[in-house]
This record gives C-alpha cells, structure tokens and sequence, in this order.
C-alpha cells in the first residue's frame, strides 16, 4: 500500500525543455529497478515546467529513491538543465488506487 510520495517540479532553462523531456523519459529503466518505488511519473506541467510524481509504501522507500540513481542524475544535470534548483515536496498519501 502507498502510504507516501514525493512530488519534484522542475523548471528548464530556456532551450533546455527538450534536453529535460529526455532526460524525465531516461529515468524510467532507472527506477524500473527500485523495488519500493510503486509509481513513478515524469510529467509537463507547462511550456518549461515538469516534474516527478512518485510514491513509495513507507519512508524507507522513500529515502531509498532519494538517495538512488535518478536523484544522483538529477543532480548532476540540474545545473546544465535547470533555471532554478529542483523543488522537492513530501507527500504523505491519503487514498490510491492502482491496477492489480
């Protein structure tokens, strides 16, 4: 069951938001191979505004994704691609459905 998620809102640089689509759709093999990340969505908000929405069964998942391979990538090329550093938001889940 998902009892907690992380919502990231990502802002690109300007001529950057192709290079920030890519690298949203390059994380998903990445957390394929999370066993505790339930959901992950890389998603546009707007014209140069994407985020991840993810959700995880408890904080050890949570923390886990948190120091795994997509937030270490995201790290290293927020620099290049972002306008502003990433705005990282917990969630604690209330309701969810999922297949299954």
């Amino acid at each position: 069951m998902i009892k907690v998620a992380l919502f990231v809102r990502l802002e690109a640089k300007p001529g950057k938001e192709k290079d920030v689509e890519s690298f949203l759709m390059s994380g998903l093999p990445l957390v394929q191979a999370e066993p505790a990340t339930i959901a992950w969505f890389g998603i546009r908000l707007g014209p140069s505004t994407f985020g991840i929405f993810d959700a995880f069964p408890n904080e050890a998942g949570r923390q886990a994704h948190l120091t795994g391979k997509v937030a270490a990538a995201l790290m290293a090329k927020a620099g290049d691609l972002l306008a502003k550093p990433p705005v990282i938001e917990k969630i604690d889940v209330l309701a969810a459905k999922l297949p299954g």
